[in-house]
């Protein structure tokens, strides 16, 4: 059994994280964050500390390393906001343990090489949660395109419309200094599982960016993407969002619909499936998707000419 410490407890995605300490059979011993309304421990891990201060949560963490006792921290999983993943990161690293990180790892590709030195000086290792790759449609998709032989490249649309409210501006996802804006923080993902699929990015161009929505044209050694993503639910297609829907999510190539919908639930379980068996995605897996948000962030709008994502004639 090993334990883990995790940074970021009352957000969205922490419930999945203690969710899958559980699953693998371990423990999770400690916890942090600023907001205490995290009841939800109690679910997973009831005898859990809890600190909501990072620096009662650091001496907590150093001592039981220094008394290398049964409390003493393997992992820690981090869940917190977008721009505080690489301090989180090197913290876990110079405390003796290995790191989770969400999505997405860092803002800037610069930043992964300075985990790396981090890596190298502790021995400890950064692991990443790249869920989409390890999705069985997502693996079939690719194994497809490998071992195809063609003359042209797929051509793929990806459309994701997660509609947020009100609050989704005011909190630090709004703040592109510290959520890296919409592409990063809700298309990351998908921008890695693209790379994983279709191979080496060639091409990167920006149509549309603003606080609620961004999209453009990339293109990679097996695949022309047109990709559209939001959060504002008047982006939802008239028959969706007359059906109460929400959310609209399609990734089509060469106009098949790729079906990756269910199964969702039990990727962060089989993430750490592979982290604990030795076989998580590290650092340099993150690059290709960072390097290609980071560049979306800073990019010139490009004017529509060429391939660009039918949403944008609305």
């Amino acid at each position: 059994m090993k334990n883990f410490a995790l940074i970021g407890a009352a957000g969205y995605i922490a419930p999945r994280h203690m969710q899958a300490i559980k699953a693998t059979g371990n423990n999770l011993v400690a916890a942090l964050d600023p907001n205490d309304s995290v009841g939800i421990i109690d679910s997973h891990f009831p005898n859990a500390e809890f600190f909501t201060e990072f620096e009662r949560f650091d001496r907590h963490i150093d001592k039981a390393r220094r008394a290398n006792n049964h409390k003493r921290v393997d992992y820690v999983s981090i869940c917190s906001p977008n721009y505080l993943h690489d301090s989180h990161m090197r913290f876990a690293l110079r405390a003796g343990a290995d790191a989770i990180c969400e999505k997405p790892l860092v803002l800037n590709p610069w930043n992964i090489d300075g985990l790396l030195e981090i890596e190298k000086d502790t021995g400890h290792k950064v692991n990443t949660i790249l869920q989409l790759r390890v999705h069985p449609s997502i693996v079939t998709l690719r194994e497809k395109v490998q071992s195809q032989k063609k003359n042209t490249k797929h051509e793929v649309d990806l459309t994701y419309i997660t509609s947020r409210g009100h609050w989704y501006l005011q909190s630090w996802k709004g703040d592109i200094k510290k959520s890296g804006g919409i592409a990063t923080n809700i298309g990351v993902h998908f921008f890695d599982m693209l790379h994983f699929i279709f191979g080496r990015l060639q091409s990167n161009v920006v149509h549309l960016s603003s606080d609620t929505k961004a999209a453009g044209y990339l293109e990679y050694e097996n695949a022309r993407v047109r990709w559209f993503l939001s959060v504002d639910v008047e982006d939802v297609p008239h028959a969706q969002r007359a059906a109460g829907q929400r959310t609209f999510r399609s990734i089509t190539v060469d106009g098949d619909e790729i079906e990756f919908s269910g199964g969702f639930t039990d990727l962060h379980n089989r993430s750490y499936e592979e982290i604990l068996a030795g076989r998580g995605f590290g650092l340099e897996e993150n690059r290709t998707a960072i390097s290609t948000v980071a560049a979306i962030r800073s990019a010139s709008i490009a004017p529509l000419t060429g391939d660009y994502h039918p949403f944008l004639t609305k």
